[in-house]
Parts: C-alpha cells; structure tokens; sequence
C-alpha cells in the first residue's frame, strides 16, 4: 500500500493570492493523482477553442486504428479556419490526420476525422459529450463540432479540460503526437514542415505538450502539460487577452506548483517526519489520519491500564 502525500511551504498560501494572472479563469492540476493545486473560476463555462480538438484526438486514437484510410471529402476542404489543406478524394492515415490536428491545429483535419468516424460533424460531437460524461463524468462541458469553431452552446470549464487532458496523456500515442515540436507533411495540397503551435515545448523546460486555441469570443486558451523529476503537472488558462499573456499565466502556473508542492510516496508501515510547520493533506486522508490518531492515543491509555 502506498500514500501519497503532498506538503506546500509556509508562503504557499500567501503566494497563491498574489499571482497576478491575465486570464479570466484557470487551473492547475497533478496530472497523475488528479489534486487541484491552484484555481481562478475553475468550473466557470467558458469557450474552448482549439483546445476543444484534444478530445478529438483521443478520440480518434482510441475508436480507430492509425493505418486506417480516410477519403477526404469535398466538405472538409470547404472548413474555415487553420487547415493542413487537404484536398477532395485524398486518401490519408488516420494517424495522420490526428498529427495535422494536434501540431498543426487543421480544422479540416478534425473535420475528416468526424465524418470517417461518426458520418458528420454533429455525430461525432454527440460521442463527444457522451465520452465526457458518461467515461470521465464530466457535467459541465459541452461540444457541437471537432475543432472549437465558435458557437454558442460549445462551452467548457477549466477543471473539466484538465481532467480531458489527464485522461488523453495516459494513451501513449496521444502524448508522442502532442510532444511533437515539427514534421514533414507531404499531403496532395501542401508539401511543407509543420510545427506545433504550442510555444510552450520550446519556451519551458519540460513542457510536453498539450494544445493552444484562439477564436474571438473565446480569447487566447491554452493546455500545457510539463513533467520535472517524476512529477507532471497540468496548467489550462482560458479567456487571455493575448497569446503572450497566455503563456505567461501558464508559466507563472507551472513555476508556482514546481516549487511550492512537493509528492512523495510512503510505503506501508514506514514511519514520516515532518519538519513543515504548514502541512497539507488531501481532504481524503484527513478522516482516516484522524482515526489513526484516536487507535494510537486509545492503545497507550490501554497500556497504561494494564501498568497500573
């Protein structure tokens, strides 16, 4: 049996009001155990974007198989917005499809990935929201389309997107394509090397992903995932004035959980030693440590008896 305890330094709380973020809600998360660390209006609806296109390529991945053909259509080369511009009749892999959604954010490569898995666009959103609520019991989000074009009943929250997000990195396949920095895209329309969009993996040490976004009415959103010595955490920012502030909240973010929380593992029947004077512990194990304290201070007043 293993505990997992997490302990923050004296300034934390202090420090945790005085970040001076830009964005209108964010969250900061562990990314193995799931432990909020820090939130701004967390379970406020907001509008995704592209961020939005992370349950698509999760999707993807796990109801096809990346050898899988995909016939693009003469709809799909009609989507506005960042294309990987396919043309009509152009057979690509489903993997394929999924790197020129993920790194290159191509809209009309989300919109092939609906209709070959689902027939349209409506569909498939409708087995997105049903992955969400029923797989990861998530009530707060809503999809109508792949991509994160703009419509007014396509909404999320922070925690639900780093909750998304938790889920998708723990497919391998998923994690090697967001990490991807460039590649060579050799499609029918467009010859050329892609880059991820997310400056992220090039501006933070140990940033591995995950995706950006931007409609108008959305503002600048971002989903960053970073690991440092064993440890990930998972930053959404959504609704920032600009690109840059978005990835200043989220470097502001990921310092912040880096150097004030710490985890660590103790096995069964081994003894801790606590020297913080500021102690946090996961509301899970409040009762059951509790208990612990009762059994003890029972069995020396036991001992005690017996003595006497």
């Amino acid at each position: 049996m293993f505990i997992c305890l997490f302990y923050h330094s004296p300034l934390s709380s202090s420090a945790q009001e005085r970040l001076d973020l830009y964005s209108e809600s964010v969250l900061l998360m562990d990314g193995k155990t799931g432990e909020i660390i820090y939130e701004k209006q967390g379970e406020k609806q907001m509008y995704p974007a592209s961020i939005t296109k992370i349950v698509t390529g999760i999707l993807a991945l796990e109801m096809g198989k990346p050898e899988e053909q995909v016939i693009i259509s003469e709809e799909t080369t009609t989507i506005e917005g960042t294309r990987v511009y396919l043309l009509e009749d152009e057979v690509v892999s489903l993997e394929r499809l999924v790197q020129g959604l993920m790194i290159s954010s191509g809209n009309d490569a989300g919109h092939a990935i609906a209709e070959h898995l689902a027939v349209s666009e409506e569909d498939f959103s409708e087995k997105m929201n049903e992955f969400i609520r029923k797989r990861l019991d998530l009530q707060n989000t809503n999809f109508t389309n792949p991509h994160g074009l703009f419509n007014e009943n396509h909404y999320t929250t922070a925690y639900d997107m780093a909750e998304i997000t938790r889920y998708a990195l723990s497919n391998e396949d998923f994690r090697e394509i967001v990490a991807t920095k460039e590649m060579e895209w050799n499609g029918k329309g467009w010859e050329t090397t892609i880059f991820n969009h997310n400056r992220m993996l090039w501006n933070y040490d140990g940033a591995f992903g995950v995706k950006n976004g931007f409609v108008q009415r959305s503002g600048f959103t971002l989903v960053t995932a970073a690991e440092r010595n064993n440890r990930e955490l998972i930053v959404v920012v959504l609704n920032a004035g600009t690109a840059d502030q978005s990835y200043q909240d989220t470097t502001r973010l990921l310092d912040y959980g880096f150097e004030n929380y710490a985890q660590e593992e103790m096995k069964e029947k081994e003894s801790f030693l606590n020297t913080n004077p500021s102690p946090y512990y996961p509301n899970e194990l409040i009762e059951p440590l509790e208990k612990f304290r009762i059994l003890k201070l029972e069995v020396i007043e036991t001992r005690e008896e017996r003595m006497e």
